[in-house]
């Protein structure tokens, strides 16, 4: 059955922009601008609802900072009213890009996820020989703004929705070329930049008929019986990036293995019997450990503060077959913050 059109009228509705604030500010509560919004929810949101019907809303500049791990990158970080506008055009849009989205694309869907997607590449390492593994050049930071805008409009026929979505589209990214990139940080960004590879996975699956295929955002897994059958895939999507989409692949990380040998993807590397954390990530995740650890012996940090972090970084190594890493990290710790390694069942 078609899903229902999305329309400008249904994001800025109020009942819309409320449901997308109280989503918006999940996790978020401890922070003074998240908690003066939320205290009062009802005349923001009218103001926003106004705002975007009058034709007057704007964006506010975002706030950007630099990270460096898991690589560095700047981050934009949007005013919590504007996170609002995203959680909400984001719901509307979200069934329109389901319907055009292949089932071995794993970002910003319901039911994909990290866990899915390692779950998935287990499954094909199992029936394939070998793989080809792609990225792409500065992903996010080079997505062409003409191009993202064609193929929203392909599937999006409201105007005034399409407006609200050029908006957004055209604010860019702190440091990007005038028509290009997105804000890493964003919810809308997510969505958009997983939607702008699409046609690439239609080009390997039904243009190629490839076997195998499995992509989580721009981190991308072919795979085959031959060398020969991954080499010509390889350049049939190193031609369509960069002539349908303006993106180059990286050549650094563009190679053809054997399964056997492990495949790497989302800071994994994933082999027929097992699944591992890449080094670098285990040398990471050690390293975090032990800060919150430190914090909280110091004095640093509040223990539930350092609770929920740590539970992060324990779900994220869940992820891997790591039980014996984990129980290893929880039996070595002592003193203060001891609980923080806490492991509850094998991953």
């Amino acid at each position: 059955m078609r899903p229902a059109e999305a329309t400008f009228a249904q994001v800025a509705s109020f009942p819309a922009l409320v449901t997308a604030a109280r989503r918006a500010a999940r996790t978020h509560m401890r922070s003074p601008e998240v908690a003066g919004f939320m205290l009062e929810l009802e005349p923001e949101v009218l103001r926003l609802e106004r705002e975007l019907l009058g034709g007057t809303y704007l964006p506010q500049p975002y706030r950007t900072f630099f990270i460096r791990e898991p690589k560095p990158r700047t981050i934009s970080a949007a005013a919590f009213r504007d996170r609002v506008v995203h959680h909400s055009l984001c719901a509307a849009i979200e069934p329109v890009l389901e319907v055009v989205a292949v089932s071995s694309s794993f970002a910003c869907r319901r039911g994909g996820g990290v866990l899915a997607a390692l779950g998935y590449v287990r499954q094909m390492v199992r029936r394939h020989p070998y793989v080809l593994k792609l990225d792409i050049h500065h992903f996010v930071e080079s997505l062409d703004h003409g191009v993202l805008k064609h193929l929203l409009a392909r599937r999006i026929g409201d105007p005034g929705l399409r407006e609200l979505l050029a908006l957004f589209i055209d604010l860019g990214a702190p440091g990007s070329p005038p028509g290009r990139g997105l804000p890493i940080g964003n919810l809308t960004s997510q969505h958009f930049a997983n939607f702008y590879l699409g046609p690439l996975d239609r080009l390997f699956i039904k243009g190629l008929g490839i076997p195998g295929h499995a992509r989580y955002m721009d981190d991308i897994l072919v795979f085959g019986d031959s060398h020969e059958v991954l080499w010509n895939a390889c350049h049939e999507a190193d031609r369509f990036v960069q002539d349908r989409l303006g993106l180059v692949l990286k050549p650094e990380v563009t190679r053809v293995l054997p399964v056997t040998t492990g495949v790497p993807f989302l800071g994994f590397v994933v082999f027929p019997g097992l699944v591992r954390m890449d080094p670098a990530r285990v040398r990471r995740w050690r390293r975090k450990m032990g800060s919150l650890n430190r914090g909280v012996a110091l004095g640093h940090l509040f223990e539930d503060q350092a609770q929920l972090s740590a539970d992060s970084l324990l779900g994220w190594a869940a992820h891997g077959d790591t039980y014996a890493m984990r129980r290893s990290w929880a039996r070595r710790r002592g003193g203060p913050g001891r609980q923080l390694s806490g492991v509850d069942h094998p991953g």
